[in-house]
Parts: C-alpha cells; structure tokens; sequence
C-alpha cells in the first residue's frame, strides 16, 4: 500500500511539472507571437505589404528550425514517411493557411473583429474533442470559455462598434480553421514526431506555399529598405525582421507545440488567447498605444478563463475514467 502511495504521488508530481512546464512555454509563445504585430506595424508604415512581411517572417524561421528538427529525428527518416500528409496539412492549414487568411481578411475588416473571429479557434477545438472523442466539456470548461470570450471582446475594444464584411469574415473563419487546425496537430504525440521536425517541417511547407502565392501574385509583395521607428527609437529595416523571423515565428512555433504536447490542445488553445493580451502590451511599449481599462478588465477576465478551463480538464478526466470502470 505505501509503495503504490508514493507510485501515485510520482505521477502526480510529474503531471504537475509537466503542467507548469507546458503553462511557462504556452505563455512564452503567446507573449512571443503577439509581439508580431507591432514589430510588423513598423513595417507596415514604410511600405512593406503583410505577404512580404509575413513571408520573410515563416522563411526566416524555417532557416532557423530545419537544422535543429533534423537533428531531432536522428536517422528515424522512416518515421517521416507515414506522416507526409500531416506535415503537410500542418504547413498548409497551420502556417500558411492561417497567416494568408489572417491578412487576407485585415484587407477587408478592421484588426480587432478580424482576431475575435480567428480566436473562436478554442471554441472550435472544444466542439471537435466533443464530436471526435466523445470528450463532453464540462460545467467549468463552459463557464472558463465564456469569461475568456467575454474577456477578449474587451482586449479587442470591439464594444464601440465595428464595420464587418462578408469576405473578411470568411477570411477570418479560415484562419480559425488554421489556427484550431494548429492546436489539434500540435497536441498529437502518437505520430511519433518530435515536437522540433513537426515545427521545422511545418514552417518549410508554410514558407514554400506563401513563396509560390507570391510569385503568381495570389499574395501580394512589396518592401522597403526605410528606417523603422520603434518605441521611439529608429532602426534599420532589417532588425524587425530579424525578430519577426527569429523570435515571433522560431521561437513561438516550437515553444507552442512543446506546449500543446503538455497542456493538450484544448487548454494550450485558452491559454494562448493571452496572445492577445501580450499583443495590446507590446503594442504599448513600441508603438505608445496605451490600453483601456476595459482592456486590462478583459486581459484579467481571459487569464480567469482559462483557469476556469484548466478546472474544467479535470471533470472531463474524471469523466473518462468513470466511462472506463462502466
């Protein structure tokens, strides 16, 4: 009996650890993606258009992974073979998909509608787990999402009102289907990928399809070698490319999915809703755009959210195993 005490307090332990591990790297990534937008908004203003932008970001960081995500797979090629199509679809739906689609619908609509309509991603995750795996949300899950949803309205400032279209919102939902799409593959442990060549893989195929949208002119390129102006300062154009390339595309892409493979995709997609969060403080520190206090109140509210959500795993777990002993 002490013996399978203390089996069960290991394994506790290690689920705890691997918690917190996998929580400090969701944030990470979180707070990494959202810096994107002001470092692009620097560009944005000295001529380069969002494909440019967003190409040289996913390039970048393909030049970057790609050595590192061979190392990972240590010889196993094999292991590769079975999961081309994964791969694929990753880069596709999960990179470019949902960067092209993003953009595509900022063309069309103003940039808070169009980031609620892609953050419905946790939404669609939850209903996914739901119809696929029979994982049923729980009470606590429920309540979590409405507050991280309500949360993010106040982030986004949408309450003064907001113009819509019909193609920017379908813009929006297919980035939506990019970003759960992102979650759902990155959660995946059982393909017998490592976390690295599933990001290096993925960002490869995701810089190869935006570069061919390019070329026959689907996506829009155009830059600039104009100083940007940041926080006050001025630097060459090339230093926030550097850190889109580096930091908000290497470093978010691989911190996320060794997020997702701890936390799971449905709680890895609510935290990372404090991407949003991360992106109204950035956007203050560089660009002086200093948020609401309905903004902080929201900001608050998504990090309850996800509380509420990181409570609601547990019912659903305890769920299963009662669905195990029947």
């Amino acid at each position: 009996m002490t013996t399978l005490t203390r089996d069960d307090d290991t394994v506790a332990q290690a689920r705890a650890s691997r918690t917190v591990t996998g929580l400090a790297l969701a944030l990470l990534s979180a707070a990494t993606f959202g810096l994107s937008g002001a470092l692009a908004r620097g560009l944005l203003d000295t001529g380069w258009t969002p494909g440019s932008v967003v190409l040289v970001r996913i390039a970048l960081a393909a030049v970057v992974v790609a050595p590192f995500g061979a190392y990972a797979m240590r010889g196993r090629w094999s292991v590769l073979r079975p999961n081309l199509g994964l791969v694929l679809t990753y880069g596709l739906l999960a990179v470019a998909g949902a960067q092209f689609c993003y953009f595509s619908a900022v063309g069309h609509m103003q940039v808070g509608p169009a980031l609620l309509i892609e953050y419905t991603a946790p939404a669609a995750v939850v209903v996914w787990l739901w119809i696929r795996k029979g994982e049923r949300p729980g009470r606590l899950t429920l309540a979590g999402a409405g507050l991280a949803a309500l949360g993010l309205v106040l982030v986004l400032d949408l309450l003064s009102g907001a113009d819509l279209s019909v193609p920017g919102v379908l813009w929006a939902l297919g980035a939506m289907v990019g970003c759960a799409a992102y979650f759902l593959i990155s959660a995946d442990e059982g393909n017998g990928l490592p976390a690295l060549a599933l990001a290096a893989g993925g960002l490869v195929v995701g810089g190869v399809s935006l570069g061919l949208l390019g070329l026959v002119r689907v996506l829009p390129m155009t830059a600039s070698t104009q100083d940007v102006t940041m926080a006050g300062e001025t630097f060459a154009w090339w230093v926030p490319l550097l850190l889109l390339g580096l930091v908000t595309a290497a470093v978010a892409y691989v911190s996320g999915i060794f997020a997702i493979r701890r936390l799971g995709s449905r709680l890895a997609s609510f935290v990372a809703l404090t991407e949003v969060v991360a992106g109204v403080l950035w956007a203050w520190l560089l660009l002086d755009e200093l948020p609401k206090a309905l903004q902080l109140v929201g900001g608050l509210l998504i990090l309850v959210g996800v509380v509420g959500v990181k409570l609601g795993e547990r019912e659903v777990a305890d769920a299963s195993l009662l669905g195990d002993e029947g």
